[in-house]
């Protein structure tokens, strides 16, 4: 029996559809409690946070995100009494804000990006709420080194994994997974997953903002760029055809930034069984070549990746609207990926 909620933080390793001649595996990170991969680093700055004396009971805690984080700290500071805020733009989900209310966490809307909602956090702070800095927070990156990195090299049993091809918000879940495996497999190559519409970590200028949860606008203190190999770039149309397909095909529901990783995913495990280097389209492989050596003896290459949450909290947002009208008989089908 588990003595609280937050013990039971943790998700499956899970072969998924790749191309022939490699295999592809995603962590399923909607397993865990607050359905996303934010619930491991959330409960970490927030223990860490107590252990410097920082957090005391009777304290309220503020953070900006664009959602999952909040969903895990409201998740967290339910399970410990504290108060939470959370700071988001407005643009993302109807879920992600009744989620955070639903676990007695108040949300705090705000117009503009990420960056307006880290302005508007940074006031409360001084008001005298605690913010968790998590783009800057070594708990948030070392959450995954201690637990999502162990549990991928358990559920591995015993196979090398040829690369990591994971999408970038924080930083925190490729710069902890990603030193954790090149800890025990120092060859593995970590591939970083940014939108294609706000590629800042390809050099481009700050752009759009659409993507849930992926591609802040700027290069977060908690990425290790010197651990990336690679950066890819996908699209938002090209990723919510994926969340589409991922459904349809694969019984797997789950989100924008998601989609995103594993069609990333699917196209460096195409590159490691051709043994080449084709272009792709809307993905840039820019300056990253596959391994001659890839694939564990008898195994085909292994592409890992996580999806970071669960579709549910993106049903307002349309992205699957294209199902719905082709299973109702309508006449504005418009998945064509």
């Amino acid at each position: 029996m588990d003595d609280s909620v937050l013990d039971t933080i943790g998700s499956p390793l899970v072969r998924v559809d790749g191309p022939p001649g490699a295999t592809v595996a995603a962590k399923l990170e909607s397993r865990n409690p607050g359905g996303s991969a934010k619930d491991r680093p959330a409960r970490a700055m927030i223990e860490a946070a107590e252990a410097a004396g920082e957090l005391t009971p009777g304290d309220a805690i503020v953070e900006p995100t664009s959602g999952n984080t909040g969903v895990g700290i409201a998740v967290v500071a339910a399970a410990k009494g504290y108060d939470a805020t959370v700071v988001m733009p407005d643009s993302k989900s109807a879920e992600r804000r009744r989620l955070i209310r639903a676990y007695g966490a108040d949300v705090e809307l705000v117009d503009g990006d990420i960056s307006d909602a880290r302005e508007r956090a940074d006031e409360l702070e001084r008001q005298g709420m605690v913010q968790l800095h998590q783009f800057e927070n070594g708990a948030n990156p070392q959450a995954h080194y201690e637990t999502t990195g162990p549990e991928i090299l358990e559920q591995l049993d015993g196979r090398r994994p040829d690369a990591l091809v994971c999408g970038v918000g924080t930083g925190g879940t490729i710069t902890g997974i990603g030193r954790r495996l090149r800890g025990s497999f120092p060859e593995v190559d970590v591939v970083a997953v940014e939108p294609a519409e706000n590629a800042v970590l390809s050099g481009d200028a700050p752009g759009d903002d659409a993507y849930q949860g992926m591609g802040p606008g700027f290069v977060s203190g908690n990425l290790d760029t010197d651990l990336l190999d690679g950066v890819l770039r996908v699209d938002l149309e090209a990723a919510e055809a994926e969340c589409r397909r991922l459904a349809r095909e694969e019984g797997i529901l789950v989100g924008q930034s998601s989609g995103a990783s594993n069609l990333a995913a699917r196209r460096v495990a195409e590159r490691f069984a051709a043994g080449e280097s084709p272009e792709y389209d809307p993905i840039a492989l820019d300056g990253w070549e596959p391994r001659a050596d890839a694939g564990t003896a008898g195994e085909d290459p292994l592409v890992l990746t996580v999806y970071w949450d669960s579709g549910e909290r993106y049903m307002s947002t349309g992205m699957f609207a294209a199902n719905d009208r082709e299973e109702s008989g309508g006449d504005e089908h418009t998945d064509t990926a």
